[in-house]
């Protein structure tokens, strides 16, 4: 027994120190959700705007037709982008068509049909469109993204 007890402390050891890196990695090799709508929340910029000025800094993309990554389900979808400044807004309408758009169709595709059941999925579909399509504006910021028409049916 007294030959054993070293081996036995070793593996003790080494099996907890193996659990405690992996806890430490988990967030790092397995991103959570929570992370892009934590990201998203402060990329929004708490501003109370009129009505005109809603208008003057939303952009629209609309009828977006694709499938989801479940092959038999397919979304018609359509979005309001609301931009920090007027100048962001004409950015962002010249390059909807040639980058966003395909943007938002890769997002989709990698989407699970239940992944955007409730209010709940298209927010957590909206924060991840945010934080992707703020990476690729040249100026500017993309402040919010609502859903104006979601059809999700099967095939």
């Amino acid at each position: 027994m007294k030959k054993m007890l070293p081996w036995l402390i070793t593996i003790l050891l080494a099996v907890t120190l193996i659990v405690v890196a992996a806890f430490l990695l988990m967030d790092k090799i397995f991103p959570s959700e929570t992370n892009d709508v934590t990201a998203a929340v402060q990329n929004v910029e708490a501003k109370h705007l009129s009505a005109d000025e809603i208008v003057e800094l939303t952009a629209e993309i609309t009828d977006i037709k694709t499938n989801l990554a479940d092959p038999d389900y397919i979304v018609l979808i359509n979005f309001a982008f609301q931009l920090d400044s007027a100048t962001a807004k004409e950015d962002f309408e010249k390059i909807k068509a040639i980058k966003i758009k395909p943007l938002i169709i890769k997002v989709l595709a990698d989407t699970k049909p239940e992944e955007l059941n409730g209010a709940n999925g298209k927010d957590q579909l909206s924060s991840r469109l945010v934080n992707m399509i703020n990476k690729t504006l040249t100026e500017g910021k993309l402040t919010q993204i609502e859903v104006t028409n979601f059809i999700l049916t099967t095939i």
